[in-house]
C-alpha cells in the first residue's frame, strides 16, 4: 500500500507552484452584511467565514474558473461561478430561505459540482428534507426519488430498484456510497443513517466512474463534516411500538485551520411490529447501535487527509417474519406462528482513509477502505416458518466463518480549474479484494418428513463456500465546454475480474458420524467489461438545460453458491449482465429560482439477464444468466418555494419494463416468460410534499411548522412469474413542530392511514410475505447548537 502512496506524493508534487490570488468580498442581505456566513471555494480546502460586517477573504486561489458554494442560516445557499486571473472582489446578496430555492451541491461525477450542470437524471434531498420527512433508513427514499424502489426483506438489508433493473441476489443493480466509500455487497452494505448532509440520487447506469453493480444507478450518501465552527446534535425520538432513537453528536476544530474532530452516534430500538402466536411473545424486537467518527488535517491549503471510522452493532430477535400465504398476510397482518426464535448478531464495521491534494495543475485523490460484516444466529432460524419442527437454519460456526472482508483502493487524478476551463478530464483505477467465507447447516427436525417425501429427519446438511473475489478497474472521462453552450462529455472503464469458489458438502445424522457427501470442489471464473458512455448538453441559458446520453450498464458475473439439490450443477457460473441505455433530459430553474422542474425520458435494453432462483431449504441462490429485457418511460421532478413560507415537492415517474425472452425451469420443463414484469419494480411511483412554516419571532427563533408527504407505489410483482404481487398503494407521514432557541418538539406520524401493504415476498411454492410497517407516530425533541 505504501507504493501506492508515495506514487501519489510523487504526482502531487511534480507539478510547480504558478501564481496565487485572492478572493475577497461581502455577504449581504437586505438588512445588511450577514455575520458567520460560510464561504467555500468548491473541490479545493479553501474556505473562510464572514465577520460582524459579512466580510471575507480566500488567500491562495489558483487562476482559473471556480465554483464558490455561499450559506447563511436563514438563507438559500447559491453556488457562484468566479474566474480568477488576478485578485476578485464578489459582493453576493444572499435571498431569505423563505423565498427562494437552497442551490445544492453534488459530488456524481467525484467532483463538487452544482446539480443543475449534471447531464444526467439526478436527485439531491437535501439535510433539511432528511429531517423533515424522517429519513431514517436508505430504504425511506423510496419514491421520495422518482423511480425509486427499495424493499426489506426481512432482515434490515435493502433491495434497490430504479427504471426496472433490480437487486435480486447478492450483486446489487444500484451501486450505494457512503462518504466516498463503496458500500460492496449486501452484506457490508450500512443501510442506517445519521448526521446527514445530503444523498443523491442518480438514475441510470454509472459505470464509467462508479464501474460494477451501478448498472441502475448510484445512491451517494455524504454525512457532515467538521469544521472550525463548533456545532452538534442531540435528539430523542420515542414512539408506539417501544420506538426509541437516540442522537447525538459533535463538529469542532482542535486545532484551527489544521485539525478538526467529528462523531455522532445513534441507538434505535423496537419492541417489534410482529406477535408471535407460537407463544405470544414479540417477535421482531431489535436494536440497533451506530457511529460515525472523523479525524479530518489539512496540512496546508492543499492537502487533506481524513480518517473515518464507523461501526454498526445490530440485534434483530425476528429477523425474517414472514407470513405464510397472501391472505393471512392482510387478514391477520403481523402475526405469525414460529417456533424456532432466535436473536440475529449483525456487526459492520467499515474504516476508510482518503488523502487529497489540490493542485494547480491537476487534483489527486486516493482513497482505502476496509469493510467486514460478522453475521450469525444465536441458535437456529426457522426455515420452514411453522410451528413444526421440521427445517432449521444454523451458522453460528465461528469468527472464521460468515465473516465478510472487503479491501478497495482507488486513485483519481483530474484536472484542477484552468485558465479557461473549456476542458475537463478525471482518469483513475480501482482494485477491490473480497473475502467471503460462509457456512451453514440446514437442520431436519422431527417433523422434517412433512415437508416431502424422502426429506430425512433428526439430521443436519452442512454447507461450506468459500469464495474469494478480485478485481481491477481503470476509467477516464473527458468533458468539453464551448462558448455556444454546448458540452460533450465521454467516458471509458474497463473492469477485470476473477471469482473463486471452493466448497464442500456434509450431512450429520443425530449422534452420527459427519458423513461426506460433496467432496471438496472448486470452480473459478474470469469476467471483463468494457463501459462507454457519452453525453452533449446545450445551455440556453444558465436556468434552461437540454442534455442526451448513452450508457453500457455493467453487473458482475459469479459462482452460484453449492447447494444441497443434487438436480443443481455444482457451482455454475454466471455471466456479467449488460444494459444499453439512452436517455434525453431538461433542467430548468424558473421564477427567479422558486421553482425548479426537471423532466426526463429513457429506454434500456437489458441482455444476458440474470435471474436468480431460490434452492430451498438451503436458502441458497443460484443465477443464470436466462433472459433479455426493455425498460422505457419517463419522469417529471419539481420543486417549489412559490409562497412565503411554504415549500413543495413533487414528482411523478412511470415505467414499462418487460422481458423481451425468459426462459426458466417450470413444472414439466422449461417455461417460456416472455412480456413478464421483472421483479419489485411498480409500474409508477409519485410524491407530494409540503412543508409551511410560521414565523413567531425571528429573534428567538421561534417558529410552527407543519408537514404533509405522500408517496405512492403503482402494481408490482414479487416473481418472475408474475404470480405474487400486489396493487397500487399510497402511504401518508405528517409532521407538526414547534421550535425556541434551537430547541424543537416535533409530533410525527407515519403511514397514518395504516396501509397494508407488502414490502417483500418470497415464493417458498407458497407465498412467504414481510408486511410493510404499520402506522407509527411519536414524540422528537431535537436541539442543535452551534448553528
Amino acid at each position: 500500500m505504501l507504493r501506492y502512496y508515495l506514487f501519489f506524493v510523487c504526482l502531487s508534487l511534480s507539478y510547480a507552484a504558478t501564481a496565487q490570488y485572492a478572493i475577497k468580498g461581502r455577504i449581504t442581505a437586505d438588512s445588511g452584511g450577514i455575520p458567520r456566513a460560510s464561504v467555500q471555494l468548491l473541490n479545493s480546502n479553501l474556505a473562510a467565514s464572514t465577520d460582524e460586517n459579512g466580510d471575507f477573504a480566500l488567500e491562495g486561489v489558483p487562476s482559473g474558473r471556480h465554483l464558490l458554494r455561499v450559506s447563511a442560516l436563514g438563507y438559500a445557499a447559491e453556488n457562484r461561478t468566479v474566474t480568477v486571473n488576478g485578485d476578485v472582489i464578489v459582493d453576493i446578496q444572499l435571498t431569505s430561505v423563505e423565498n427562494r430555492l437552497d442551490e445544492a451541491i453534488v459530488t456524481a461525477h467525484k467532483m463538487e459540482h452544482d446539480p443543475h450542470d449534471i447531464p444526467a437524471s439526478l436527485s439531491v434531498v437535501g439535510a433539511k428534507e432528511v429531517e423533515q420527512q424522517y429519513i431514517w433508513n436508505i430504504m425511506d427514499v423510496a419514491a421520495v426519488v422518482p423511480n425509486l424502489n427499495i424493499a426489506n426483506p426481512g432482515d434490515n438489508r435493502n433491495v434497490a430498484s430504479i427504471r426496472g433493473i433490480t437487486t435480486t441476489s447478492y450483486n446489487s443493480a444500484v451501486a450505494t456510497y457512503v462518504d466516498g466509500v463503496n458500500q460492496f455487497g449486501l452484506d457490508t452494505y450500512i443501510p442506517y443513517l445519521q448526521d446527514v448532509e445530503r444523498i443523491e440520487v442518480l438514475r441510470g447506469p454509472q459505470g464509467t466512474l462508479y464501474g460494477r453493480n451501478a448498472m441502475a444507478g448510484v445512491i451517494n450518501i455524504v454525512t457532515k463534516q467538521p469544521t472550525n465552527n463548533v456545532s452538534g446534535l442531540a435528539e430523542v425520538n420515542l414512539g408506539n411500538y417501544g420506538q426509541q432513537r437516540y442522537l447525538l453528536g459533535v463538529r469542532m476544530p482542535v486545532l484551527k485551520d489544521k485539525l478538526f474532530f467529528g462523531a455522532s452516534g445513534m441507538f434505535n430500538g423496537l419492541d417489534g411490529f410482529y406477535t408471535n402466536d407460537f407463544d405470544g411473545s414479540h417477535y421482531d424486537k431489535q436494536h440497533t447501535v451506530f457511529g460515525n467518527y472523523y479525524l479530518k488535517y489539512l496540512p496546508n491549503t492543499q492537502w487533506a487527509m481524513t480518517l473515518n471510522v464507523k461501526h454498526v452493532s445490530n440485534r434483530n430477535n425476528g429477523a425474517f417474519s414472514l407470513i405464510m400465504g397472501l391472505d393471512d398476510a392482510f387478514e391477520h397482518p403481523f402475526r405469525l406462528n414460529q417456533n424456532a426464535k432466535t436473536t440475529m448478531v449483525d456487526e459492520s464495521r467499515n474504516v476508510s482513509l482518503a488523502i487529497n491534494h489540490f493542485g494547480q495543475a491537476l487534483n489527486v485523490s486516493a482513497q482505502t477502505a476496509f469493510q467486514s460484516n460478522y453475521r450469525y444466529y444465536r441458535d437456529p432460524i426457522d426455515g420452514d416458518f411453522s410451528p413444526l419442527d421440521a427445517v432449521s437454519i444454523i451458522n453460528d460456526y465461528g469468527k472464521d466463518w460468515n465473516n465478510v472482508r472487503v479491501f478497495t483502493q482507488e486513485v483519481k487524478v483530474s484536472s484542477s480549474p484552468s485558465k479557461h476551463a473549456l476542458m475537463s478530464w478525471t482518469a483513475g483505477a480501482f482494485l477491490f479484494h473480497q473475502d467471503a467465507p460462509t457456512k451453514q447447516g440446514t437442520y431436519f427436525g422431527e417433523d422434517a418428513g412433512m415437508m416431502g417425501e424422502g426429506t430425512p429427519t433428526h439430521a443436519t446438511s452442512v454447507l461450506t463456500n468459500s469464495a474469494i473475489n478480485r478485481g481491477a478497474a481503470v476509467f477516464g472521462q473527458i468533458g468539453f465546454r464551448f462558448e455556444s453552450g454546448v458540452e460533450l462529455q465521454a467516458g471509458l472503464r474497463y473492469d477485470y475480474e476473477h471469482a473463486q469458489l471452493d466448497a464442500r458438502g456434509e450431512f450429520q445424522p443425530d449422534g452420527g458420524e459427519l458423513v461426506v457427501v460433496q467432496p471438496d470442489t472448486a470452480a473459478s471464473a474470469n469476467f471483463n467489461a468494457f463501459t462507454p458512455s457519452v453525453s452533449i448538453k446545450y445551455a440556453f441559458d444558465e436556468a434552461h438545460h437540454l442534455y442526451g446520453s448513452y450508457a453500457r450498464g455493467f453487473r458482475a458475473g459469479g459462482i452460484s453458491q453449492l447447494s444441497s439439490d443434487p438436480g443443481e450443477a455444482s457451482l455454475r457460473s454466471f455471466a456479467p449482465e449488460y444494459s444499453n441505455n439512452v436517455e434525453i433530459g431538461t433542467k430548468n430553474l424558473l421564477w427567479d429560482r422558486r421553482l425548479e422542474l426537471n423532466l426526463a425520458v429513457f429506454y434500456s435494453r437489458v441482455n444476458d439477464a440474470q435471474v436468480p432462483t431460490l434452492v430451498l431449504p438451503d436458502a441458497v441462490t443460484v443465477t443464470q444468466n436466462t433472459g433479455r429485457m426493455e425498460s422505457m418511460g419517463g419522469e417529471l421532478e419539481a420543486t417549489a418555494r412559490v409562497v412565503r413560507h411554504l415549500s413543495l415537492w413533487g414528482n411523478v415517474a412511470f415505467t414499462r419494463a418487460r422481458y423481451l425472452d425468459l426462459n426458466t425451469a417450470g413444472n414439466g420443463g422449461n417455461v417460456q416468460l416472455k412480456g413478464n414484469r421483472p421483479v419489485f419494480t411498480p409500474d409508477w411511483t409519485a410524491f407530494l410534499g409540503a412543508q409551511y412554516v410560521v414565523p413567531v419571532d425571528r429573534a428567538k427563533r421561534q417558529q410552527l411548522q407543519l408537514g404533509a408527504y405522500a408517496k405512492f407505489f403503482g402494481q408490482q410483482y414479487f416473481t418472475v412469474e408474475n404470480t405474487l404481487g400486489q396493487g397500487a398503494y399510497s402511504l401518508l407521514n405528517v409532521n407538526i413542530g414547534y421550535s425556541l432557541m434551537g430547541y424543537e418538539l416535533i409530533c410525527w406520524g407515519q403511514n397514518l392511514a395504516n396501509k397494508r401493504y407488502i414490502d417483500y415476498a418470497y415464493d417458498f411454492g407458497f407465498a412467504a410475505v414481510h408486511m410493510g410497517r404499520p402506522a407509527t407516530y411519536g414524540l422528537t425533541l431535537r436541539k442543535r447548537f452551534g448553528l
